[in-house]
């Protein structure tokens, strides 16, 4: 895949402030983009802040709850009028939870679905909005996972969600194809970040696993032989944000080393 600048476009980034979303953030500013940093506490993306504008481009810091839609499109429209415009919305924000079938509670579904679905719902309605108003396409890019492709056990709650965000990727696609807008989703695999640190704790507290097995025998499973880095999925990220992705909308695309199949 041979990607092209993306020189003076603007991006937004959900949950930026580390793992992930920081390496996205970061490497849409060395692709050229301005970039506004959102996490739920805006002082939490000062580092990450720093390293864009460390590349010479722009970069703000917004504090805002993806689960709210107005906090969403306000976002947006900060981002808008800040950095000049609005050309990519990255809906990275996500929670894990680790939890039985049997033992999910009705105010655990509720958590996980408000922030990795109904945050990427909301970050699709405000960006093709603000794309509109504005009187351009766009790209709007999100974070789905092997888990949204396949079910594991213990994460069915986190499955689910991210199936959900496939399901609201492959129908935004079809909606918004007409207005120039493309919508694609990343899917990474075993990513070394806090997120993978809780789901091990958490097996630990389950099965009785020592520290670090869990994680250790999920990258022995992956065909490259590695855990995944941050870099690697924004290296896709980079990818489907660039005119290289243009004729790409509606796909799920897995970024895992060889775990899963399709």
């Amino acid at each position: 895949m041979t990607n092209q600048r993306i020189d003076d476009k603007v991006a937004l980034v959900t949950g930026a402030a580390r793992g992930i979303g920081q390496a996205i953030a970061l490497r849409l500013a060395e692709d050229g983009a301005n970039v506004a940093v959102l996490d739920l506490d805006a002082d939490k993306c000062a580092d990450t802040v720093a390293k864009i504008e460390g590349t010479g481009r722009k970069a703000i810091a917004i504090g805002a709850d993806v689960s709210s839609r107005d906090q969403i499109y306000a976002a947006i429209d900060k981002a808008a009028e800040e950095l000049g415009g609005f050309d990519i919305m990255v809906n990275n924000a996500g929670i894990a939870q680790v939890q039985p079938i049997a033992e999910i509670a009705d105010g655990e579904v509720d958590s996980i679905f408000d922030i990795n679905v109904k945050g990427v719902l909301w970050g699709i309605q405000a960006a093709a909005a603000k794309f509109k108003e504005l009187g351009r396409g766009g790209k709007i890019i999100n974070a789905s996972s092997i888990a949204g492709h396949d079910g594991f056990p213990v994460l069915g709650a986190y499955s689910a969600t991210k199936f959900a965000v496939r399901g609201l990727t492959q129908t935004a696609a079809q909606e918004y194809a007409a207005d120039g807008i493309t919508v694609n989703a990343y899917c990474p695999g075993i990513v070394g970040t806090d997120m993978w640190v809780e789901i091990d704790e958490r097996f630990h507290e389950l099965t009785g696993a020592p520290l670090g097995e869990t994680y250790q025998k999920n990258v022995e499973g992956i065909a490259l032989g590695r855990a995944q880095t941050p870099e690697d999925v924004a290296d896709l990220v980079s990818f489907l944000a660039s005119p290289g992705a243009d004729y790409i909308t509606g796909q799920a695309i897995l970024t895992d080393g060889g775990m899963v199949y399709r």
